[in-house]
C-alpha cells in the first residue's frame, strides 16, 4: 500500500478553494488543478509499505494527538515547489496554530523513526497542494502578480480536528485517497 499522513480539510472550506484554482486557471492555462477531494495538508508520505503497518501507524497517530486540541490554520499566501518563480506545484501556505502543525509533525517523524521508517528530512513548511504542472512553468513579474492578488482576500480558517491515515490508489492515471484510519484530536 501507498501510504501518507495528513490534516484533512474540510468540506465546508472546499468553496474557498474552488474559488481560488477558478482564478489560478483563468491566469495559467496548462495548469491541473488538484481535485477537492484530494486537498490536504500532508504531514508525511510513508510511500509504499506493508498493509500490516496500518495499526503501529495508528498508534503513532495517536500518540501524535495526545494533549493536542482541535485548531485553525487560514490561508495566507501562494508558492511553489521548487520555488514560486520556476515551479511544478503550486500550493497554499497556512497561517494560524501552526505550532501546533509543527508539533503534530514532530511527533509523527518520532514515531516513524521508532519502526525504522524513513523520514523526510527536508524542511517542513505547512501546505496545501492546489494546482501542478507537467512541465516546470516560468512565472513572470506579472504572472507573480496575479497570483499575489489571487491570496489578497480574506480566507474563513480551516478547523482542524483530526490527523488522517490515508492509501493512496493508482486509478487509470490519477490517484484515489482512502482514509484507513482517523485519530480525533484532544483525546
Amino acid at each position: 500500500m501507498r501510504f501518507f499522513i495528513a490534516l484533512e480539510i474540510p468540506s465546508e472550506n472546499s468553496p474557498q478553494f474552488q474559488a481560488i484554482q477558478d482564478r489560478l486557471s483563468t491566469l495559467i492555462t496548462q495548469v491541473r488543478l488538484t481535485s477537492l477531494d484530494k486537498i490536504h495538508l500532508t504531514l508525511a508520505f510513508l510511500g509504499e509499505q506493508s498493509d500490516d503497518l496500518v495499526p503501529k501507524l495508528t498508534e503513532i497517530l495517536e500518540e501524535a494527538a495526545k494533549n493536542i486540541s482541535p485548531f485553525e490554520v487560514t490561508p495566507a499566501y501562494i508558492d511553489g515547489f521548487p520555488d514560486i518563480h520556476n515551479p511544478n506545484i503550486l500550493w497554499v501556505g497556512v497561517k494560524g496554530d501552526i505550532d501546533k502543525v509543527l508539533q503534530i509533525r514532530e511527533r509523527i517523524k518520532d514515531g516513524l523513526a521508532s519502526i525504522q521508517l524513513p523520514v523526510d528530512e527536508r524542511r517542513f513548511i505547512p501546505h496545501i497542494t492546489i494546482a501542478k504542472f507537467n512541465e516546470t512553468l516560468k512565472v513572470d513579474k506579472d504572472l507573480e502578480v496575479g497570483l499575489e492578488k489571487l491570496m489578497a482576500q480574506p480566507f474563513d480558517p480551516i478547523r482542524i480536528s483530526s490527523i488522517k491515515l490515508f492509501e493512496s490508489v493508482p486509478n487509470q492515471g490519477f490517484h484515489s485517497h482512502n482514509v484507513l484510519a482517523e485519530v480525533q484530536l484532544g483525546k
